[in-house]
């Protein structure tokens, strides 16, 4: 399907549903004693039993067993970072956040709702960018009484490094920001199978990852927990080295490029098993891929124009190529994950997602194919059993 039709499909779609969720109560209420027991007087023993205990805690564990807590994510973002098109808003961001909630229920049948931010209202335009993330975190705590998890999505890099880290430690429920390690999840499942199909060892592949944000951050951490060792990431500037002077920047630095590489893309290539973009269109070409070991392993992920089509990556001799996109064999994308991540964490009670969590729903998710190939790498988000393998890791 072209572009511009697909486009054009879309928006009447959305314009004739007018959102792509809906609330609905359990239960209708049909008579008086039905109105008793939902509302006043009966819910009043409902909450006084849930106030009783002296501590947050236990009213927590009795808020999720007595209402909607126990099965309620809130899907949220400020609208900084959304898809391929950047800092777009609030309302910009909320079909997005609305398309996850529909992704939620459709695929793992999770309550969620979608809650978009508006850092640009009149009381923080000028406020610093301290005090806006501030803001955010403190916003997000305020209301997470209500919800089962918090599933991050579309903050921009830095900021999003410590808004889910402040969170995570305030709160005792989960939350995941899906573009740092449901990306990552679904890269590790599928380099496992990309591995496998060209015969060569995962931990000793060397990778090159261009983009240095939120997921190409997560995509290096997890890779190098899974014992991977020869990583080179690369941002706008070039190759991440020792020298770099943001926080981030600089962990990363102390992970990766085992080998002190310096210089642009194709000096990261020269040698490299794998390609992993993470970064924004059309960076690489078939001459670079050129550079690469023999049956290179491409994985072009950037939305909706990759960092390199996969046919120009075959003419430069990938063996094995993936992409973000659903037109194209071997999606790796994150709606392979987050439905079953917070699925299992809802099931098993789960208050933190940890990072041998994050490893094993890799490998729970590249088990789903059992010979993998160049041409089938990970399953679809749409097959039998990929919400459940990810989920019985999360416990």
């Amino acid at each position: 399907m072209a572009k511009s039709d697909n486009g054009k499909k879309a928006l009447a779609l959305h314009k004739k549903l007018r959102g792509k969720i809906r609330i609905a109560p359990a239960m209708l209420v049909k008579n008086r004693e039905e109105l008793s027991l939902i509302y006043t007087p009966g819910v009043a023993a409902v909450s006084s039993y849930i106030a009783s205990p002296s501590t947050s805690s236990g009213q927590a564990k009795r808020a999720r067993d007595y209402t909607i807590k126990g099965r309620m994510i809130a899907v949220i973002s400020d609208g900084s970072a959304v898809l391929g098109l950047g800092d777009i808003g609030p309302y910009g961001a909320l079909p997005v956040m609305e398309g996850k909630a529909a992704l939620f229920k459709s695929f793992a049948g999770v309550d969620a709702f979608p809650i978009t931010l508006d850092t640009s209202s009149p009381r923080l335009q000028s406020a610093s960018a301290q005090e806006q993330i501030d803001f955010i975190i403190e916003t997000i705590c305020a209301i997470a009484p209500a919800f089962g998890g918090i599933n991050l999505e579309d903050f921009k890099a830095p900021h999003c490094f410590e808004i889910e880290e402040r969170i995570k430690a305030w709160l005792s429920i989960p939350v995941m920001h899906d573009d740092q390690h449901g990306t990552a999840i679904a890269v590790l499942a599928a380099l496992i199978n990309a591995a496998k199909a060209v015969k060569k060892d995962l931990k000793k592949l060397k990778i090159v990852i261009s983009g240095a944000g939120a997921a190409g951050t997560a995509i290096a951490k997890l890779l190098c927990k899974a014992d991977v060792r020869d990583i080179i990431v690369l941002d706008s500037r070039g190759i991440i080295s020792h020298d770099r002077k943001e926080p981030h920047k600089k962990e990363l630095a102390t992970l990766t490029n085992p080998r002190n590489v310096s210089g642009g893309l194709r000096d990261a290539l020269l040698g490299a098993d794998a390609f992993i973009g993470v970064s924004g269109p059309d960076v690489a070409q078939a001459s670079d891929i050129k550079l690469m070991n023999t049956k290179a392993i491409v994985f072009a992920m950037a939305n909706p124009v990759p960092e390199i089509s996969a046919e120009e990556a075959k003419k430069g001799g990938a063996l094995v190529i993936g992409t973000g996109r659903s037109d194209y064999p071997n999606q790796i994308n994150n709606s392979l994950v987050f439905p079953g991540v917070f699925r299992g964490a809802l099931d098993n009670n789960v208050g933190k997602i940890t990072d041998e969590m994050k490893l094993q729903a890799a490998k729970n998710l590249a088990a789903l194919v059992k010979k993998p190939t160049p041409e089938k790498i990970i399953p679809g988000p749409l097959e039998k059993g990929v919400t459940g393998a990810v989920a019985k890791a999360i416990k």
